[in-house]
């Protein structure tokens, strides 16, 4: 079974109103749709999407699509190795531990974003959770 997208491109343009190209679309699709597999424990996998209720399908969906734009827009700050730097007094970075960002298993994502992912109840570290 080779894995999939949780969303596809006229999902992402039509229904989410996304403006990336198709092609940079669907790759960054796929790619959230992995980060999404590891914010849940791969319970999406285990469970199926097509077993998922209606509603945590579209919440899924959505997350994808707003995750997809979040890693594209922010591509070189997150595959940095540099957790801050400073330039003529200018200083940047990222806070793990801000109100704006979370990050679970290696991923970075939007703290609102990660809020909606959770209404899901996918997101839950107890064993044998949904």
């Amino acid at each position: 079974m080779a894995l999939a997208s949780y969303a596809d491109v006229s999902y992402y343009r039509d229904q989410y109103g996304g403006k990336m190209a198709d092609e940079e679309a669907e790759k960054a699709i796929f790619t959230a749709s992995r980060h999404i597999d590891s914010m849940t424990f791969n319970r999406i996998v285990g469970k199926g999407f097509d077993n998922l209720t209606e509603f945590q399908q579209d919440i899924i969906r959505h997350v994808v699509c707003k995750q997809a734009d979040f890693e594209k827009e922010n591509e070189p700050l997150i595959n940095s190795i540099l957790s801050s730097y400073s330039l003529n007094g200018v200083s940047m970075g990222i806070n793990t531990n801000g109100w704006n960002v979370t990050i679970r298993n290696g991923v970075v994502m939007q703290a609102d974003t990660y809020s909606m992912l959770e209404q899901t109840g996918l997101c839950c570290r107890r064993l044998g959770a949904v």
